[in-house]
């Protein structure tokens, strides 16, 4: 689906509205330690949260507690893919437990290539290969294998980066929650994301009635589109 234009969109004051972080509200960049919003961006986060209501929410893969880190307190955050939520202004919870050893082990050797990066974050983890495009096959390869390491853990790539997650770690269940409650139940869903982590919540948010953003190039079941973030 190619996607209508982002001006046809009309935010309302009765909506919801769910965000990618990553190549959505913030550029994405090798590093993703080195990756924050713009300076005016926080603000505006901010005065958006007062006009819905309360009901803005950030959802990302990074772990909760380093998301917190990078987005204004008056939005919720709901990290790892949804594992876990924060409200607005809530204090941050213990980090969880980490990935057993069986499964990080090809990882941490796939990550031995020269520009490969691995990201540990809590029950997730993401092997990064923007810097060295070649070793993708094996990123895939080792993700495969740690995956089957454990039960109860998927393989998902995106752009330029493989992750290996519990099967409950997933947008569009984490979108469908957070719509069940205030301030969210009731109101019209619009998510915005850029990579295929995203499709889960856009396939969520248009099921519920409500409208999703494609962020950048690339197939996608949303009904909007914009360019860039």
């Amino acid at each position: 689906m190619s996607g209508l234009p982002l001006d046809t969109l009309r935010l309302t004051p009765e909506d919801a509205l769910f965000l990618d972080f990553d190549g959505t509200l913030a550029e994405i960049g090798p590093d993703p330690d080195a990756i924050f919003l713009p300076p005016d961006l926080g603000p505006v986060l901010a005065r958006l949260a007062l006009r819905l209501g309360g009901a803005i929410a950030v959802l990302s893969g990074r772990d909760l507690r380093d998301l917190a880190h990078r987005t204004p307190p008056e939005v919720w955050r709901a990290g790892g893919h949804g594992l876990e939520i924060l409200a607005p202004s809530a204090p941050l919870p213990p980090t969880p437990a980490p990935l057993p050893a069986a499964v990080l082990a090809p990882l941490r050797a796939a990550a031995r290539t020269p520009g490969v990066r691995l990201e540990l974050k809590g029950p997730v983890a993401a092997l990064h290969f923007r810097a060295a495009p070649a070793a993708e096959a094996d990123c895939l390869a080792a993700a495969t294998a740690a995956a089957a390491a454990a039960p109860g853990l998927v393989r998902q790539h995106g752009k330029m980066v493989v992750e290996v997650k519990p099967a409950a770690a997933h947008k569009g269940t984490a979108l469908r929650r957070l719509g069940e409650r205030l301030p969210f139940a009731g109101r019209r869903p619009l998510m915005l994301g850029d990579d295929t982590t995203d499709e889960d919540a856009f396939a969520a948010a248009q099921a519920l009635g409500g409208l999703a953003v494609k962020v950048g190039p690339g197939p996608t079941a949303a009904r909007l589109r914009a360019p860039d973030p």
